[in-house]
């Protein structure tokens, strides 16, 4: 029996990460005995599940129905585990995380490694990625988004409330003036995030849009936030991506009263009969360590304009 589940974890480790080569790697055992597991999962079913090619593994719709069983038996033996051994008490296993990338460098990171001092039972694996990932079709436990959610079957809890400020570096500002209004925008530059829509990315209070003419985009918002310290032209990001900066008065806010309203970033994770303990655990911890004010908004607070 001991060797069916860990059939199981095999099978579920490739339907997850899409390669034999990565599936061994996660499982910390050879290609070969990952292949190995899936032929005789095969040859004892009579069934094709996996189709190889010279490039990539695909499932077949056998395969993906086997994947999605394998994953609740799991869970289900992983949920009698945790029962048995008191984890409410103290968590244990790995959870996979997926979140944005700058929020990642400037807050998960830290916090990810004050939750293990708390709680060293439990490993985790980043995903760091600007990018919408389907967390369950690839094996994480959890995503944390800064976006308005779409309809899904999955479950989402507040974290923090996001807010954005728009930025220039203070000799931008004194070669091509401050602008007052929105509509000033247009006879400024921009610097674009480059995974969300021009109209989107631009928008203020009461859905008003307003555009300075783009020079560069980029899919990372630090990379926008370093082009404006060096004087390139405006920026609409994230606080948490330019409290530093602001700070030591390397970049200065405009247009404060004017900003769009506060989003909330969630923590987004597969509806389940039981919530593993760890999870449970790194939810709440989240909520505790950012909470209503998060310590990167206190900058503005202040007052971030001379």
């Amino acid at each position: 029996m001991l060797d069916r589940f860990e059939d199981l974890r095999t099978f579920v480790a490739l339907a997850q990460t899409g390669g034999f080569a990565s599936a061994a790697d996660r499982l910390g055992i050879v290609k070969s005995a990952v292949s190995r597991r899936v032929r005789e999962i095969e040859e004892r079913l009579g069934v094709r599940l996996v189709q190889r090619t010279s490039r990539n593994v695909s499932l077949t719709e056998a395969g993906r129905g086997y994947a999605e069983r394998a994953r609740a038996i799991l869970a289900e033996l992983e949920e009698m585990d945790e029962a048995v051994r008191g984890a409410n008490d103290s968590p244990e296993g790995t959870l996979r995380i997926s979140a944005p990338v700058s929020f990642s460098i400037h807050c998960m990171a830290p916090a990810i490694v004050e939750f293990q001092r708390r709680h060293p039972g439990v490993a985790i694996e980043l995903d760091v990625s600007d990018r919408f990932v389907d967390i369950v079709h690839d094996g994480h436990d959890l995503a944390v988004r800064i976006a308005a959610l779409p309809d899904s079957d999955l479950v989402a809890r507040r974290i923090v409330t996001i807010r954005h400020v728009v930025c220039a570096s203070p000799a931008y500002l004194a070669a091509q003036g401050r602008p007052e209004q929105p509509e000033d925008l247009s006879r400024h530059h921009g610097i674009e995030y480059s995974l969300k829509v021009s109209d989107a990315y631009w928008t203020f209070k009461e859905g008003m849009v307003a555009r300075p003419a783009c020079i560069l985009r980029a899919n990372n918002g630090d990379t926008l936030r370093e082009a404006a310290v060096a004087g390139a032209g405006l920026i609409y990001v994230p606080t948490f991506i330019v409290a530093d900066a602001v700070a030591r008065g390397a970049l200065e806010t405009v247009l404060d009263e004017h900003v769009r309203e506060p989003i909330a970033m969630h923590a987004v994770f597969p509806a389940a009969r039981h919530m593993p303990a760890r999870l449970r655990f790194f939810i709440d911890f989240l909520v505790e360590t950012f909470g209503d004010k998060p310590a990167w908004d206190r900058v503005f607070e202040r007052g971030a304009r001379p």
